[in-house]
């Protein structure tokens, strides 16, 4: 069941979503060669709490961490390391703010120091995947208009869409209806409507789209070993188009 949100829930979720922002351009000038994900997600998890939010990934399905840090082949869902980045990683930062009950998500990928060509593409292609699959994201489209949009460009650009992960509905809970691929035709699923907040999350890989799991049962990597990245914002639908709730 889809839950439409109101207008003032949606304001909920904005000031959420600006903790969530604004811890991200924090980690931006954290990001260098040296640096361990492990001392990002502490300073994560300070920051939320110092904004009188919380991080809501920390617990959830026994998940142990503020934040997912996801380096270079790895698709999503890694864990925090203290192994120092090294120049010519790429890193993927996920979280999830919870301010007073209601929830905001957003995935950033960085580059470490200068990186090649190929993560310079990837970077800059799956970021641009995100912003065209949100101007689909219009009252009376579908959720497959988001989808396409998404899926067309990435891979006229030489990449693959990841398959086995997803965008979603979010509100009070991390994982609501309606789901949301990266991937299929157009006019297809849900129709949109005012008062729907969802992510969009493309993960697009430098070579196939097949993942692997990690023995940890979270860490999911390119199944060629080949890099991956991510851009994640929640977005709400306005009768003045979509409104990204955790806009950098």
């Amino acid at each position: 069941m889809i839950i439409i949100k109101t207008e003032a829930e949606i304001n909920r979720m904005h000031e959420a979503g600006k903790i969530l922002a604004e811890c991200h351009r924090q980690i931006a000038k954290l990001i260098q060669p040296g640096i361990t994900t492990h001392e990002i997600d502490q300073f994560a998890e300070k920051f939320m709490k110092q904004n009188g939010a919380t991080p809501e990934q920390k617990g959830y399905n026994g998940y142990p961490y503020a934040t997912c840090a996801s380096t270079n082949d790895i698709i999503c869902h890694g864990f925090p390391k203290k192994e120092k980045l090294k120049e010519g990683d790429i890193v993927t930062i996920d979280m999830v703010v919870n301010l007073n009950g209601w929830l905001a998500d957003s995935a950033w990928s960085y580059a470490v120091g200068e990186v090649t060509d190929e993560a310079k593409h990837l970077l800059a292609v799956t970021e641009k995947s995100l912003y065209l699959g949100i101007e689909q994201a219009l009252i009376g489209k579908r959720i497959g208009d988001v989808s396409h949009a998404i899926q067309s460009y990435a891979e006229a650009e030489g990449f693959s869409v990841v398959r086995d992960f997803i965008g979603h509905g979010i509100g009070k809970d991390m994982h609501e209806d309606p789901q949301v691929p990266h991937y299929g035709p157009p006019d297809k699923g849900p129709r949109i409507k005012e008062g729907m907040v969802f992510t969009i999350e493309p993960m697009l890989n430098a070579g196939t789209y097949f993942s692997k799991l990690d023995s940890d049962g979270w860490t999911a990597r390119t199944r060629d070993g080949r890099l991956s990245a991510q851009y994640e914002h929640t977005i709400a639908i306005t009768k003045d188009g979509p409104l990204i709730l955790t806009q950098q």
